[in-house]
């Protein structure tokens, strides 16, 4: 019992300090994400507080407006943190690759399998929904890589679905922020077994693996654990 009770003593800083870090990251982009999340908390207990004494019961609305209050703050406090992040990384070389490498269980990702000397890029992911590759760059440029890629995959494996999307901001395009909902929506076709053959498949054909640049720091969003398949 002592060694857990030290072990979560000493997890507790550093949790603290990994939230202080977020908190200083997102204030740097939104200045106003300190006043905008204490006054969602403050609203949020004063309406509670306000309902429990108009029906006579100040205390039990109280605590339950404290602890709605604290659960609307954490929403909005990690939305914005999200969000600042994503601006902070939208542009940088690899940032789609930060995005995948945290998409999720069941996804195995393989950053940049295809480059040019301008720094245009090819990433892989396998999953349920087959083979995706996702470019970063220009968009002219960059749809010679994916159409070589889309080649060979077809060459080697040719039932499995491939999917292929630009990361940016223009038409058709699809913004960094939602590259991996973007993943999760595809429609799951392929078995357990079908992937791990898909994969064994690519690490037999061999990929460019080039020592690209990732941004550093936290990637936000829900589940952002992400797990590789072995």
């Amino acid at each position: 019992m002592a060694r857990k009770s030290n072990a979560e003593t000493a997890a507790n800083p550093g949790r603290l300090k990994q939230i202080a870090l977020t908190y200083k990251m997102t204030r740097k982009a939104d200045p106003k994400v300190g006043l905008i999340v204490a006054g969602v908390g403050i609203v949020t207990f004063g309406v509670f507080l306000a309902i429990g004494f108009l029906i006579g019961h100040p205390v039990y609305l109280g605590i339950l407006g404290f602890l709605v209050a604290f659960l609307a703050m954490a929403i909005v406090f990690g939305r914005r943190a999200e969000r600042a992040a994503f601006g902070q990384m939208e542009g940088q070389p690899g940032a789609a690759a930060a995005v995948l490498d945290n998409v999720g269980r069941g996804w195995t990702t393989t950053p940049a399998v295809a480059m040019n000397r301008n720094q245009d890029i090819v990433h892989r992911a396998v999953g349920k929904a087959g083979v995706v590759l996702i470019a970063e760059g220009n968009p002219n440029r960059v749809k010679s890589l994916l159409a070589a890629e889309k080649k060979k995959l077809a060459r080697i494996m040719p039932d499995v679905p491939v999917h292929d999307f630009i990361v940016g901001t223009g038409e058709g395009e699809v913004p960094l922020k939602k590259v991996r909902t973007t993943l999760l929506k595809l429609p799951r076709v392929l078995s357990g077994p079908q992937i791990t053959q898909a994969n064994d498949k690519l690490r037999a054909m061999g990929d460019l693996m080039s020592n690209m640049p990732i941004p550093k720091g936290p990637v936000p969003g829900r589940g952002m654990r992400g797990q590789r398949p072995r």
